[in-house]
């Protein structure tokens, strides 16, 4: 049987030391993610931070769209309306595409949503998003998920035929979907605890005292981000059968 090719495009490119020298990049963190999995992918990375997108939604069986610590908001990124021309293409195609966290604010503003600053700032550290939908894709039926969140912008609308399917404590609109060919979460699925207290020690300084105490004291919570893995890998492919795995990172 052949691989299922999937498209990442990637929209960051963390140039510090601090983090962009001692870990993989975002399209790797992915990779290793899904590579847990018993399906295999074959890969194709496009730098969309620097203008490389597909050529077209038939180039691949499906898309992901990382996330960021660059704001979806901001029209100066020369980018940015070429990679919302391409998420509208893929979802006139119907072809399927997942995005996380920029990704998920991308497919919102650009199919006709709203996004906006945090009014209360970052939202930061392990949080439970609650599914309230029943989907097929959902292996194992579990209600919760624990994920990392990492986000200023959040999605504040939607267009009517989105539906939200998961919700939480700092992110009203935490995950949602399109008929069969879209899903998005604000979470971060691929990032593991060394990572994240990494991100969160090199942006202390963006953020307020409690906020950084509060998201170091939640990372002692065990995480889902493998389950996620298998909905997204059973999104892809449409097959709705399997169990799930836990991430006790």
């Amino acid at each position: 049987m052949p691989r299922y090719s999937l498209g990442i495009l990637q929209v960051n490119h963390d140039r510090s030391y601090e983090v962009g020298d001692r870990f993989p990049d975002d399209s790797h963190r992915f990779r290793d993610l899904l590579d847990r999995l018993e399906m295999r992918f074959d890969y194709r990375v496009y730098m969309t931070i620097g203008g490389e997108l597909p050529e077209s939604p038939q180039a691949h069986d499906g898309f992901l769209i990382t996330g960021s610590p660059l704001s979806v908001l901001d029209d100066s990124l020369s980018w940015r309306d070429d990679l919302f021309a391409f998420i509208r293409a893929c979802d006139a195609a119907k072809t399927p595409l997942i995005g996380a966290c920029f990704g998920h604010q991308a497919v919102a503003l650009a199919l006709g949503g709203r996004v906006a600053k945090r009014t209360g700032g970052y939202n930061v550290g392990v949080e439970t998003t609650r599914f309230h939908a029943d989907k097929p894709f959902m292996k194992g039926a579990k209600p919760a998920l624990s994920l990392y969140m990492f986000h200023e912008d959040e999605v504040v609308a939607l267009p009517e035929d989105v539906e939200v399917i998961g919700t939480s404590d700092g992110c009203a609109i935490a995950s949602f979907t399109k008929d069969e060919h879209i899903l998005a979460v604000q979470a971060h699925p691929e990032f593991h605890d060394t990572f994240m207290r990494a991100v969160l020690n090199f942006s202390r300084s963006a953020m307020s005292s409690d906020c950084y105490a509060a998201a170091l004291a939640s990372l002692a919570q065990p995480t889902d981000g493998s389950v996620f893995a298998e909905w997204m890998a059973s999104f892809l492919t449409g097959q709705n059968e399997g169990g799930q795995s836990d991430d006790n990172r």
